[in-house]
């Protein structure tokens, strides 16, 4: 029925439903518009998962078993009193997120990400990895795409720091977002990414497809594939950037590096792809760098000092993002890669996060500017 009936014709099959049960039985305006809504995400959405990814002002949704339940909504986190009425439910429902995404979640694959049709970020652990259960955590975006004006209203960038990066964007700078799990490194890549001339050919590539680029006509999404049953056909981050640098890319935009694939966008950078964007899981500027070391050492063994130097002659700017204690995401660094001495990499702080005055200059010039004087800028 689900495969042949439009959600206009499942909500009639609902009413008159609903209306043949009435006649027997006494049930409210309110009671009618739940129970409607309920049997219909239940027929066509996540059952008791749709009305909270429908509310705009929940942020993430966790799933700890059938019974626990808890949301991010305005910043706090906290418990709801919804519950699935069994794990077979639990699991028909995690069969269906994952069949969107063309992925695969069983015992013996047990981890598995995905996306809702709304771009919501998804990651799933099964029993026997999960003890207390299926575990689902759901990472929701904003419907309207974010801007850097947005950003700015809310103290998240102050406007000298968000012309400062649009500049460097349009130059073709490389640059890096760093930052700690939800510090909001995958929106702030997109309203970046919206600096982008829109006659450019711009190439994303992901694990698991999120980024919303706005304004781009030459836009290519490429997203990888995990192996399949018999553990062949997977298509690797690594993959795809080979195959990108063969599609005549003006920018390469990679949503996150977490292991070997930060070389090959460090080579990408290297060989006159200007423009390329990332992000990476790091507690600082001075941490991403260190990460980028380590995540490139899995790769490919070569002295430390050549990685170095074609780290420091890959990045050109690294922004830091945060948490502060009030929930709220902002910027707290942005630091140009000055050079590599030969023994260190040496970075030259552009802008600082001030708890009293916000993100404020450091009063540091740029040093590398020969690429926005290329593009006919300066700042």
């Amino acid at each position: 029925m689900q495969s042949s009936l439009s959600d206009e014709d499942i909500l009639k099959v609902i009413d008159d439903t609903i209306l043949n049960f009435s006649r027997n039985r006494y049930i409210s305006i309110k009671e009618r518009s739940s129970l409607r809504k309920n049997l219909f995400n239940t027929l066509r959405g996540l059952d008791i998962l749709q009305e909270l990814i429908d509310d705009p002002t929940i942020s993430e949704i966790m799933v700890n078993g059938c019974n626990d339940i808890f949301i991010e909504q305005n910043g706090s986190l906290k418990k709801t009193e919804l519950s699935f009425e069994s794990n077979e439910r639990l699991h028909n429902i995690i069969q269906q997120i994952v069949a969107y995404s063309n992925r695969r979640v069983n015992e013996t694959t047990p981890i598995a990400d995905a996306r809702l049709k709304d771009g919501s970020r998804v990651n799933i652990v099964l029993n026997p990895i999960a003890i207390n259960g299926p575990i689902i955590t759901i990472r929701k975006f904003s419907n309207s795409p974010l801007t850097i004006e947005r950003l700015i209203n809310s103290n998240s960038v102050s406007k000298e720091a968000a012309d400062f990066l649009e500049k460097l964007v349009i130059s073709g700078y490389n640059i890096f977002v760093s930052g700690g799990t939800s510090s909001g490194k995958t929106t702030f890549l997109n309203v970046l990414s919206n600096f982008i001339p829109k006659e450019e050919r711009v190439i994303t590539i992901e694990d698991s497809a999120e980024l919303s680029l706005c304004g781009v006509d030459n836009l290519v999404r490429l997203e990888m594939r995990q192996a399949n049953v018999e553990g062949s056909g997977a298509i690797t981050i690594r993959d795809l950037i080979h195959s990108a640098l063969r599609m005549r890319p003006d920018r390469i935009v990679v949503g996150e590096v977490r292991g070997a694939e930060a070389f090959d966008m460090l080579q990408a950078m290297n060989t006159g792809h200007d423009g390329c964007m990332s992000t990476g899981h790091a507690n600082s500027c001075l941490d991403m760098l260190n990460r980028l070391l380590a995540m490139s050492l899995s790769a490919v063994d070569i002295p430390l000092t050549a990685l170095k130097s074609q780290i420091a002659s890959a990045i050109d700017i690294i922004i830091h993002l945060g948490r502060l204690s009030d929930k709220s995401r902002c910027v707290l660094e942005i630091c140009e890669v000055a050079q590599f001495d030969g023994n260190d990499i040496i970075l030259n702080p552009l802008f600082v996060f001030d708890h009293a005055s916000g993100l404020i200059p450091t009063g540091n010039k740029l040093i590398h500017t020969d690429k926005l004087i290329m593009h006919g800028l300066n700042l």
